[in-house]
């Protein structure tokens, strides 16, 4: 272990040794000692196309014979200028203001500031966020304050704004309770609206799928119902599409495949394809009509040294590219998943199976309390590389998010191996 690297995510003293990857190619990487893996998490949710995809690596050559970066104030770029109308030609309704930044907690800062200003911009002190019990959001303060308190975040406890947590009402294939847990959420998140009509500035939500909550899913119904109780209140709806954009969900967006316009949406991850950091913050017309002003108090005093990379902006217009010519496999793969997942069923271990899109999850059953610590993801995580995979659990929790580019027949080769690997480990 190379003494001077300092690990994210990472108990420092007696971790397992990090493997070393040497290359990458489509679903593949390659370590030091010439063991193939598959990458079966897209290298934490960003390669959606794979690894070094030559289209995404071309663009970025080409543009860095042209300019590599320039400051974004005062100053614009035919990448970025792209890049913004690519984006916003995707997503629903009004969603046409483009504010770029550089990874995902940076994205969810600029949303939460740009929503708590927008109400100032109007007049009005809404500085109260609703949020969901097992969100996560990213390492920023901000993020923080509006992702659920764990360990991540617990030693800063005393710092993070204050937040009203609802429960997220998660569910998975066979739950007959989820109806009534909607309308127990819904009905609380009424009653704080209806006693705090003035507080609340958005709520905030990860749609679809809670990412290092668990890989938790919530109906689209559910989003539906949100996005009635938010619009009668005239409370900001927030969508953290980090994760769930860019086709996770099996479609573009989340929130299209819940047929639900958000005011404020949140993209990173895929954007660039896993190429370079880059991420961006899409607001209504409406919510940058109060920003829209001369006074310097109604102006968005917020920046970054790579705003609007012109390598990530090249980078990003590729992987758009690439996203709309793997619409059929994207729609394909939750099917696939699916019917993968039968074998896996069979364990008498494996509970609360649930899919969405191109993402499939389910929990190990362990002596242990569930949860991020549970000690099976240490297990799994060390010797999914003898059975040719790369797998990170979430604790307990176990999930595929391959690449696009992954065959069926690859899928179905991960399942065989995923499967030999549990029985394994117990």
């Amino acid at each position: 272990m190379n003494p001077h690297i300092w690990h994210p995510f990472t108990i420092q003293k007696n971790s397992p040794e990090p493997k070393k990857v040497v290359s990458g190619e489509g679903i593949w990487l390659e370590l030091d000692d010439g063991t193939r893996i598959v990458d079966c998490i897209s290298s934490w949710w960003v390669n959606i196309h794979g690894h070094t995809n030559p289209v995404i690596t071309e663009a970025i050559h080409e543009q860095a014979k042209k300019l590599e970066h320039v400051i974004f104030a005062n100053f614009t770029h035919d990448p970025a200028e792209k890049i913004a109308d690519v984006v916003t030609n995707m997503l629903p309704g009004k969603l046409n203001k483009v504010f770029f930044s550089d990874n995902g907690s940076t994205a969810v800062e600029v949303a939460i500031k740009t929503a708590v200003q927008y109400w100032q911009n109007l007049g009005k002190t809404r500085n109260k966020i609703i949020a969901f019990e097992g969100a996560y959001h990213g390492d920023t303060f901000g993020a923080m304050s509006a992702g659920a308190r764990t360990i991540f975040s617990e030693v800063f406890e005393n710092m993070l704004f204050e937040v009203d947590f609802v429960d997220y009402p998660h569910t998975w294939e066979g739950d007959e309770n989820i109806a009534e847990k909607e309308d127990r959420v819904i009905e609380e998140i009424e009653k704080l609206l209806v006693e705090n009509p003035d507080e609340y500035a958005a709520i905030i939500i990860e749609p679809l799928i809670q990412g290092a909550g668990g890989m938790r899913i919530c109906r689209e119904e559910f989003l539906q119902r949100l996005h009635w109780v938010n619009r009668q209140f005239e409370t900001l709806l927030i969508f953290d599409e980090v994760m769930t954009g860019f086709g996770r969900t099996g479609k573009n967006f989340a929130s299209i495949r819940s047929q639900v316009e958000p005011d404020i949406i949140c993209l990173a991850k895929g954007l660039t394809g896993g190429f370079l950091p880059l991420s961006i913050t899409v607001s209504s017309d409406a919510v940058y009509e109060t920003f829209y002003s001369e006074d310097p108090h109604k102006t968005f005093w917020h920046g970054h040294s790579y705003t609007a990379n012109p390598l990530g902006c090249a980078a990003a217009i590729a992987s758009m590219e690439i996203l709309a010519e793997s619409q059929e496999r994207i729609h394909k793969m939750e099917s696939e998943h699916h019917t993968h997942l039968a074998d896996l069923r069979e364990l008498p271990i494996i509970e609360n199976v649930r899919v969405k899109g191109t993402i499939s999850a389910f929990d190990l059953t362990t002596k242990e309390e569930g949860g991020y610590l549970n000690s099976i993801a240490q297990e799994i995580k060390t010797k999914s590389h003898d059975y040719g995979l790369l797998i990170r659990p979430l604790g307990n929790t176990v999930y595929l998010m391959p690449p696009y580019c992954i065959t069926e027949e690859e899928l179905g080769w991960v399942y065989r191996q995923l499967k030999s690997l549990i029985e394994d480990v117990y």
